[in-house]
């Protein structure tokens, strides 16, 4: 994936830059894999209130269904398209299988239309392909990791993102996730071989905050600028500090650098080494 960059003609096009889009061939999805019960709750509850601030807005969408389970097992399919889809910074493949059937997958780096994937025990090595962790050899990068036995993949889906294989002991084996996290997963759960493609996703900038926009974001406002009823940094004459011993949140809660995991979570056995803080 390439980038992008404008000539500031514009306020707007000043230090922006996008993707160029080059991998896209098609820009309606396919039909019978949309489903358009997407609703968009703008952050709010089934009260109406806001309970996740900055959400709201943002071009219309279609979900495109994804299969992240790779459960067609045995079954050759061939890549036919590459995609855009709006509800993930990573590309989408359509693959057509030999019994008729096409799905969307994640699009690997390097993935090419026409190119062939499997879902098999016995598949090789190659990216694309997904079999169960105990198949693959050691320092194997792989991507849509499922944590639990025909769940779906639930790690390392993002653009770019690619976890490793670094041992394996008993029915476990021991991954470096994208975070840095080390941790145990069974090795009878399916990954896909290789690094998720549109690795340049996060070397973007919008330019404007009218691309935020488009995207469903709101305006944000730092709580030092607010007054003191409406933020427990705010208030105070000219450009004050926030006059506590540590960041609150606007509900007075401490923030920005409070661990907020659960400590007794069940996955807590299942982590090495914790990923690394800010």
């Amino acid at each position: 994936m390439a980038i992008r960059s404008y000539r500031a003609y514009t306020p707007g096009t000043r230090n922006r830059s996008v993707s160029k889009f080059d991998e896209i061939i098609k820009i309606k999805p396919e039909r019978s894999l949309t489903s358009g019960s997407f609703r968009k709750c703008k952050g709010r509850n089934n009260r109406g209130i806001i309970t996740s601030r900055h959400r709201g807005g943002g071009h219309k969408q279609l979900y495109r269904l994804i299969d992240f389970r790779r459960d067609k097992q045995g079954i050759a399919g061939k890549v036919i398209t590459i995609e855009y889809d709006p509800n993930r910074n990573a590309r989408i493949c359509l693959t057509s299988y030999t019994d008729g059937d096409k799905r969307y997958i994640l699009h690997p780096r390097g993935i090419q239309i026409g190119d062939e994937i499997i879902s098999s025990s016995d598949a090789p090595i190659l990216p694309g392909n997904a079999l169960p962790i105990t198949n693959m050899p050691l320092g194997t990068l792989i991507h849509n990791v499922e944590l639990q036995p025909g769940k779906g993949g639930q790690v390392a889906r993002a653009a770019g993102s690619v976890a490793q294989i670094i041992a394996k002991e008993g029915k476990l084996a021991t991954l470096r996730l994208p975070s840095g996290e080390v941790r145990l997963v069974p090795q009878n759960c399916l990954a896909t071989v290789g690094q998720v493609g549109n690795v340049d996703a996060n070397n973007q900038s919008m330019g404007k905050a009218g691309s935020k926009r488009w995207l469903g974001r709101r305006p944000k406002v730092r709580g030092v600028v607010m007054n003191a009823a409406d933020h427990p940094h705010g208030g105070g004459e000219g450009k004050a500090p926030i006059g506590r011993k540590r960041p609150l949140t606007p509900w007075g809660r401490p923030t920005l650098g409070r661990r907020s995991r659960p400590r007794h979570k069940y996955s807590e056995a299942l982590i090495l080494r914790r990923r690394k803080h800010a």
